[in-house]
């Protein structure tokens, strides 16, 4: 039995080897030039990402800019619209006060005629 399972390793071996002797296509480039093709891919990769990264980061300060004007703007706005509520309440206290001081001065004019 251990000669049979020594004989089916053996073979099993030598199919392996056999089918790892496959060549690879030949590309007719040598080492160094696949190393230089990776090196020149990797720096256009690089390139590449650098330029994403850069337009993205240009687009995000854009974003950025145009939320503080509006920010800005809104700002402005609450802050006038504010200003002429407070406008608009003096005016009406005033003419409460001036009203209040006729009807009071009326008041008084017609107990004296009495």
């Amino acid at each position: 039995m251990n000669k049979l399972l020594i004989a089916l390793g053996l073979a099993a071996t030598v199919a392996l080897v056999g089918c790892a002797k496959e060549k690879a296509p030949e590309t007719g480039a040598t080492t160094g030039e696949h190393l230089e093709n990776a090196a020149a891919q990797a720096a256009h990769d690089a390139k590449d990402a650098t330029h994403e990264a850069a337009t993205a980061t240009a687009t995000a300060v854009d974003n950025a800019a145009q939320a503080t004007e509006n920010a800005a703007h809104n700002v402005a706005t609450a802050t006038e619209n504010a200003a002429d509520a407070t406008v608009q309440a003096a005016k009406d206290a005033t003419a409460a006060t001036a009203g209040a001081v006729e009807q009071g001065a009326a008041n008084v004019k017609e107990k004296a005629q009495q």
